[in-house]
């Protein structure tokens, strides 16, 4: 017998949906298919999200569902979301490599300033 039961993971996943939604589960098979597919994850190397020890995969990826640490996203609203996280991740990028190049204006700005000060110095002893 699965603890929690189909029901009240059906009610924690669907708990986000706002009446008159389609819900996002709308039966067992949909259950056991997410917490199977993220029980692989975990037996692939994912990191367990909650602190449990020397449960199996299935019974973690279940407590992470029951724990609303997992999120099941309708077919249709996957193609969405990975749009969402590639615009998200190019937006960090162009960030990552604006910061980088005031870095090297900076660092380049202030060679010259030293180079500068230095050829005043050679000047003023040479006069």
């Amino acid at each position: 017998m699965l603890h929690p039961s189909y029901s009240d993971l059906m009610k924690v996943v669907n708990a986000d949906a706002l009446p008159g939604e389609t819900k996002v589960v709308n039966s067992r098979y949909s259950i056991v298919m997410a917490t199977a597919k993220r029980a692989r994850q975990i037996v692939d190397g994912d990191e367990p999200l909650v602190s449990v020890t020397g449960q199996k995969p299935l019974s973690v990826a279940v407590e992470e569902l029951n724990q609303g640490k997992i999120k099941i996203i309708a077919e249709d609203e996957l193609e969405e979301f990975e749009a969402e996280i590639k615009e998200e991740a190019a937006k960090k990028a162009k960030e990552i490599l604006e910061e980088r190049a005031a870095k090297k204006a900076e660092r380049e700005s202030a060679e010259e300033d030293s180079n500068d000060s230095e050829e005043e110095a050679a000047e003023e002893e040479e006069a």
